[in-house]
């Protein structure tokens, strides 16, 4: 049997095939801001076309981070990397809140330029994703890869920020943004970026045929078009928005970041009035039910309907002989019913 050489016949050590995890604790890598880019619809173009956009991301990035005055953020930039039909590079975490102001803006107003003096030759719009991680950073060409990287690329490639450029004009709208939850959180809700959180708008963000679902936030500089769709947000953070009727006061020791918080519970319950009407808006004039059964009280039993819907809150009310029971959300004004005096069962004249 041959016995294992680690040395290849160049002289040069095999690479590792591991990097043995969870077997002894080292440093953490440096954290790195990542940004990353994609043009949407780029296979849609003509083949003739993909190598002029492909050019053309870089350079609008770099005009983009200049006229931002951030041209340092470019210059510095580390493991860069063109993605063909985008462009992925990390940055000095510490400018990140920049890069989502003024940056996102500038870079909006940038590619607005260029589709008006492209003529729509190569009319080009960008979904951005960005986050914070993580990663290797040694001047090494295999630099930069890591699940922050992965992340942003899943981020890039979600449904909420394809949906929302998809359903905004593609004649104002140029570049839409999504943001991890990490990224928000220490640019963001911290008060760091020149936004505020309310221009945000958090969506859970999934990928089609990928073991992926995470919360995070959209940023669109100049929106248009329907951004509150549920195709966009999901129905779950539209129920949430819509339940929203004031800001939540924060917890003790937390910040108070100006982000709507829902905490109302929904719970969907049967209500039923078994001898009279449920109002849950405003009514004008009279009502009266009719309805027959048998009570111990007069002889006569009148039932109610069954009504199913959510529970805000509500008192029994007892108004001119007749029983109101359930929601009373709203106001009621006019006559709840009639007083019957004498037989029931005779038909009223």
């Amino acid at each position: 049997m041959t016995q294992y050489d680690p040395m290849r016949p160049t002289g040069r050590p095999l690479p590792q095939a591991s990097a043995l995890p969870y077997t002894r604790s080292r440093q953490l890598p440096p954290y790195r801001g990542l940004v990353a880019v994609d043009a949407k619809d780029f296979t849609g173009h003509p083949a003739i076309e993909h190598g002029v956009i492909s050019r053309a991301v870089p350079e609008l990035l770099e005009r983009s981070f200049e006229r931002a005055d951030l041209a340092h953020v470019w210059a510095d930039r580390r493991f860069p990397a063109s993605t063909g039909d985008g462009y992925i590079f990390g940055f000095d975490p510490t400018w990140m809140p920049f890069l989502i102001h003024p940056w996102l803006h500038t870079l909006q107003d940038e590619l607005a330029k260029f589709n008006v003096y492209s003529a729509g030759a190569v009319h080009t719009r960008l979904r951005v994703s960005l986050h914070i991680g993580p990663l290797p950073d040694t001047g090494d060409e295999f630099d930069g890869n890591g699940t922050p990287r992965n992340d942003t690329h899943r981020l890039l490639d979600s449904r909420p920020v394809k949906a929302v450029l998809a359903a905004s004009s593609e004649s104002i709208t140029h570049v839409a943004a999504i943001l991890s939850d990490r990224c928000y959180q220490d640019a963001v809700a911290s008060g760091y970026t020149g936004r505020h959180p309310d221009h945000f708008i958090e969506v859970p963000a999934t990928v089609e045929g990928k073991k992926f679902d995470q919360r995070a936030w959209l940023y669109v500089p100049t929106p248009s078009g329907n951004l509150y769709d549920r195709r966009i947000l999901g129905d779950r953070v539209v129920d949430e928005h819509e339940n929203v009727r004031g800001r939540a006061e924060p917890t003790e020791g937390e910040p108070d970041t100006g982000r709507v918080k829902s905490r109302v519970a929904r719970t969907r319950i049967t209500q039923q009035a078994d001898r009279g009407i449920i109002n849950t808006g405003t009514v004008h004039g009279g009502q009266s039910v009719t309805n027959s059964g048998r009570d111990s009280v007069g002889g006569d039993w009148v039932g109610g309907d069954r009504f199913e819907g959510d529970y805000v809150g509500g008192d029994r009310l007892d108004i001119a002989g007749d029983y109101v029971g359930g929601n009373r959300a709203g106001t009621v004004t006019g006559n709840q019913g009639d007083t019957v005096r004498g037989n029931k069962r005779e038909k009223r004249r």
